[in-house]
């Protein structure tokens, strides 16, 4: 027994495919359905809903950490002030016990051992202060070029963010007068780089340099 007219195109259905046969295309307008391979998962694709977190690269080029940055800073810094500390407290030892031999309530040998020494000790505070500025200098001039012995010895590199060459003299002098702005607010510019994604400070900022690892 048959049903529905066979002389109608809409009453015939056509029979299944048999297993195996390939897919035929949906005629136009009628949406294609795509079905996951099996044992392939699906991936989600980063998009609304799925934020991208900075992830801070390793190796020559990266951004240096903070450690880093604070050790040639200590390092510097004790090339520039530890000897001129040593003169000072060397002179005012003397001063205190140069004449220790004169007789108690001897004010006249007292002064006059004070005045041998005055001179020496005057000698030793401006070699003091020579060594204080010359240091700077030379961790300047060695900073400008890329790297202040600090630096170098914790294998990172000053450049400029840009171009990524060295500042020169100029820069790096101006760079030292903009670390003002790091100290300004409790100190808060040089602890600044621990979470910065550059690894700036303010004055690098203000300055656009950046310090890299070179290992």
């Amino acid at each position: 027994m048959s049903f529905g007219n066979p002389d109608n195109p809409y009453g015939q259905q056509p029979p299944p495919a048999p297993y195996g046969t390939p897919q035929q295309p949906a005629p136009y307008g009628y949406p294609q359905q795509a079905a996951p391979g099996y044992g392939f998962p699906q991936q989600p694709v980063p998009g609304h809903g799925f934020p991208q977190q900075p992830v801070m690269p390793a190796g020559p080029g990266a951004y240096a950490s903070w450690g880093a940055r604070f050790g040639a800073t200590l390092i510097d810094f004790l090339i520039a002030v530890l000897v001129p500390i040593i003169i000072v407290a060397l002179s005012m030892l003397l001063r205190h016990t140069w004449g220790s031999d004169c007789a108690y309530l001897d004010i006249e040998c007292t002064n006059a051992a004070k005045r041998e020494i005055v001179p020496f000790i005057f000698v030793l505070w401006a070699l003091a202060f020579l060594w204080f500025v010359a240091a700077h200098l030379v961790i300047l001039v060695k900073e400008g070029k890329g790297a202040s012995p600090g630096k170098k010895a914790m294998k990172i590199r000053l450049i400029r963010e840009e171009t990524g060459q060295p500042l020169g003299f100029g820069m790096a002098l101006l760079r030292r007068i903009c670390h003002g702005l790091d100290g300004a607010a409790c100190n808060i510019g040089y602890l600044w780089p621990a979470w910065d994604a550059k690894g700036q400070t303010f004055a690098d900022k203000v300055m656009r340099t950046v310090v890299v690892s070179t290992k």
